[in-house]
């Protein structure tokens, strides 16, 4: 009797399973025929106007981009955005779980960083990108600005995530006198990592915004920012539409791959 029950779970899980895998698969055929359609949406509508300066076509686009590709200018500035925006990000991320840790063990810490965490959220970025223009150098603003913008995220996340450890995990630690590093690997890494990781999702997409508005503010040279402002003075549709998808493609690009390493390295801790 047990070993037939436990056989109808198995295949109902392997039931649960394969409906799971074809759900993913209907899901991403939908994705791909919902881009498909919005992308004859843009091109019918171009073709109506009549007028690349108002709205260019997407294969306008893809030709530009292709033409851009094949530039050292290109690569150069992506890679000049590319650090200066993800070195603010993993900076903001260690900062953020730094001062989250000296706000839950010192009371007079987090009084004293919550009213700047207060203006930070509450400043718009444009405002933060000129006044930080006076202080910094326009080549280093986008790393400064990211890291801003990022860090309330992060640092409001994992410190929700320290209060709401369990506390009687946190006594039977105290009765089996696990302090330390290992009180930290097997308790509050467990609590505070699934606050963390949303932070980081909900802070990949709003670092690139946020450091590339600053780099079409400050125009440093070589920059995606700066030839974003460019095409956009010289009314260069394409390029502008081409710049614009490429900083959409860096960033989910960059979200995936770090997200799939934040989830890789959860997963060895805890399994270790």
């Amino acid at each position: 009797m047990k070993r037939s029950t436990i056989t109808d779970k198995r295949k109902a899980g392997k039931g649960f399973t394969n409906r799971k895998a074809k759900t993913g698969k209907s899901d991403a055929g939908f994705r791909i025929w919902a881009i498909a359609f919005w992308l004859i949406v843009w091109q019918l509508t171009s073709m109506a106007l009549g007028q690349e300066i108002l709205l260019v076509s997407p294969v306008s686009v893809l030709l530009r981009l292709g033409a851009l590709v094949r530039t050292l200018p290109f690569w150069h500035a992506v890679f000049f955005s590319f650090v200066r925006i993800v070195g603010g990000f993993l900076l903001a991320i260690l900062a953020g779980v730094l001062f989250a840790a000296l706000s839950f063990c010192f009371s007079w810490f987090r009084e004293l960083l919550h009213p700047v965490m207060a203006v930070v959220k509450a400043t718009p970025v444009a405002s933060f990108i000129i006044l930080c223009l006076v202080w910094i150098p326009s080549r280093g603003l986008s790393v400064f600005i990211s890291f801003l913008m990022v860090l309330p995220i992060i640092y409001t996340n994992v410190l929700e995530g320290i209060h709401h450890t369990d506390r009687q995990l946190l006594e039977m630690a105290e009765i089996f006198r696990v302090r330390g590093i290992r009180r930290m690997r097997y308790i509050y890494f467990s609590q505070v990592m699934p606050h963390f990781r949303s932070a980081c999702g909900v802070s990949l997409g709003l670092c690139w915004k946020s450091g590339i508005a600053a780099e079409v503010i400050g125009m440093p040279d070589g920059s995606i920012g700066d030839m974003l402002y460019q095409a956009k003075i010289y009314l260069d549709t394409p390029d502008l539409f081409a710049w614009t998808f490429v900083i959409i493609l860096v960033s989910v690009l960059f979200g995936k791959v770090f997200m799939k390493l934040l989830d890789m390295t959860i997963h060895a801790v805890e399994t270790r």
